[in-house]
């Protein structure tokens, strides 16, 4: 069973869509959609197709307190990102410009980015079409990136006149490689998802249609592996790609004597006899020649 829950854009609140039910609400209260499963997976939708998911001051103060909001809901386990239409988003909207610029990274609390690096549980974008600048910066928040073959990722900074300061400039080069990243933001032109997957940008490109289905699929593979281990492993993996490799390896290391210190003996024989049943399970006598 999925339930619809419509983030307000102006008051930040939020009302259930439960089965049966209906509920009135002006383009405006719709403008972040969020769709919970019973399963743990909570969808995240920019829903301003009209403008191509353009996103004003408001909305970005929103989409943060919805991560925030998803990030303690312990019914929730893992994380999906999309946009609605034809577009995951074509950015900063330029008719509020001056608002969302001048509200930059004051408030942590009210920062996209900040509260999408503090979540600690794993986010799937889905990029469902043009993924432009700001829109950019918010997919590279991301933890998995899945894209479908009509998406493009375009960085218009350095054509506009405009300086990062959402992470583009650091982000991406470390996902795809200065180089490469160099391209990309210098000369603003469209990387399709095809080189952007050939690039190590995307994990996987599929068709339009298949795109929701492919984000939920890992979400689902996800979900069967240990709730809190997930949580510490994505954040080992986070924080230890800020480091050198050394420290990253003995960050690894403490993290691991601190998990297995703090594990109780009951703990320790429920882990072998899951291993245990898992092994017996997957090994199947081999037929003799």
């Amino acid at each position: 069973m999925r339930s619809k829950v419509l983030f307000s854009d102006k008051h930040y609140t939020a009302s259930q869509n439960l089965q049966g039910s209906s509920t009135m609400a002006s383009d405006k209260e719709k403008l972040i959609l969020v769709e919970k499963t019973s399963n743990g997976i909570a969808t995240i939708t920019l829903n301003r197709p009209q403008a191509l998911n353009a996103l004003s001051r408001d909305m970005l103060v929103n989409l943060a307190f919805t991560f925030t909001r998803l990030d303690e809901d312990p019914d929730v386990r893992v994380i999906i990102l999309t946009g609605a239409g034809r577009a995951f988003s074509a950015g900063v909207d330029l008719t509020a410009a001056a608002d969302v610029f001048k509200g930059d990274v004051k408030t942590e609390a009210t920062d996209t980015l900040a509260q999408m690096q503090k979540c600690r549980k794993p986010i799937i974008g889905a990029i469902n079409g043009h993924c432009i600048t700001a829109g950019f910066e918010i997919a590279l928040g991301c933890d998995i990136l899945v894209a479908s073959t009509a998406a493009k990722f375009i960085d218009t900074h350095a054509k506009f006149g405009i300086f990062p300061s959402w992470g583009l400039s650091q982000r991406l080069q470390r996902a795809i490689g200065p180089y490469r990243a160099r391209e990309v933001s210098l000369t603003a032109a469209p990387l399709d998802a095809q080189t952007a997957e050939k690039w190590g940008l995307v994990n996987r490109v599929v068709p339009p249609s298949e795109l929701l289905g492919a984000a939920r699929g890992i979400a689902e593979a996800i979900l069967k592996n240990q709730e809190g281990l997930v949580l510490k492993y994505k954040a080992v993996i986070n924080d230890g790609f800020k480091l050198p490799l050394g420290e990253a390896l003995k960050l690894e290391q403490e993290r691991g004597h601190e998990y297995y210190s703090n594990m109780k003996p009951e703990e320790f024989a429920a882990m072998q006899e899951f291993i245990s049943g898992r092994s017996s399970k997957q090994s199947k006598p081999k037929s003799k020649l």
